[in-house]
């Protein structure tokens, strides 16, 4: 026997095994790993979709958060506006309620001003009445037969009094 050329029985022999063994495997090892590697295939094929949904998702959530964050960035400008808004409302508000405490203010200064220089009017008043009886007592005292001395005298004094008015 030659190993290049197997003897009729050795081959006979070697392909009844050689059945049985694939026999054996058809029946009992190819359909598990048949089935496994369909149940692998599956599962790649399932893990590529959902890769593939959430690269969609990560897109659309991008977006969103470029959607949510120009709205953002739109409100806040918003917000300023507003409070540049108020804040010049307020400032306005606060300047005329401070015009019209200084109108009052100024108006109660000048009705006192008024007051006082009334008083002092009447004052001055109550102090030519004095002088006057000063004078007319001082004139009465001297003598009331001069009449050219009265008269010098009486003269003198209409004209301080001009003097003092003026």
């Amino acid at each position: 026997m030659s190993l290049l050329t197997p003897d009729l029985g050795l081959v006979f022999w070697m392909s009844i095994a050689f059945g049985i063994v694939i026999l054996i495997l058809t029946k009992f090892a190819f359909p598990p790993i048949i089935k496994g590697v369909e149940d692998r295939n599956k599962y790649i094929n399932e893990s590529l979709a959902a890769a593939k949904q959430a690269q969609e998702d990560l897109k659309n959530v991008k977006a969103d958060g470029e959607k949510i964050l120009e709205q953002a960035k739109k409100e806040q400008a918003k917000i300023l506006a507003e409070a540049v808004k108020s804040r010049e409302t307020i400032i306005r508000d606060a300047m005329d309620k401070a015009k019209k405490e200084a109108d009052v203010m100024i108006n109660v200064a000048r009705k006192q001003i008024e007051a006082e220089k009334d008083d002092a009017i009447r004052d001055i008043r109550k102090e030519v009445v004095n002088l006057s009886f000063d004078i007319a007592e001082k004139l009465l005292r001297k003598n009331l037969d001069q009449q050219a001395e009265q008269e010098a005298v009486i003269n003198q004094l209409i004209d301080e009094m001009n003097i003092h008015k003026s």
